[in-house]
């Protein structure tokens, strides 16, 4: 009878897959950590060169490589005034994470609305500790209401 394939390759050295979620669980943190710093170049510098960012909000616009990304991301950090990701939980197996955040900001296109949002960031790291793809889930109708609701600024 054939072997069961797992998606995992066979015995590796001792330790192996332990460093791997290290270097994965080091990727995601010093990625949240750039964002928090509001530093686009470092920000940028935690991604791959092919990086896929997709958002599952209607909001939220995909984007690919790195390039890419890093042009948006000055107009990103500025509209988000005061931009903070808390962690609530991480996960991390193997080449993959799964970060809970809360996130706040002041959003300056909405009169400096404060806007605090909960979702999920899915991760996974390529071999040389760069975020490869970003899935980001937030709900985009709790965003629209708190903006909805934010006092409106005196024309």
């Amino acid at each position: 009878m054939g072997a069961i394939l797992t998606g995992r390759p066979g015995p590796a050295e001792p330790g192996a897959a332990a460093r791997v979620e290290e270097r994965t669980r080091a990727a995601v943190l010093r990625y949240l950590a750039a964002l928090n710093r509001h530093d686009a170049d470092a920000v940028a510098a935690c991604v791959a060169e092919g990086f896929v960012s997709e958002h599952t909000a209607a909001a939220g616009r995909g984007v690919v490589g790195r390039a890419a990304y890093r042009e948006r991301l000055d107009g990103f950090l500025a509209d988000f005034a005061d931009l903070k990701y808390v962690m609530e939980d991480l996960v991390v197996r193997d080449v993959r994470a799964v970060l809970a955040y809360s996130m706040s900001f002041r959003l300056v296109s909405a009169g400096y609305a404060p806007v605090r949002v909960r979702g999920v960031f899915r991760l996974w790291v390529d071999a040389e500790g760069l975020v490869a793809r970003r899935v980001d889930y937030w709900d985009g109708s709790d965003v629209a209401q708190q903006l909805a609701a934010a006092p409106k600024a005196d024309a």
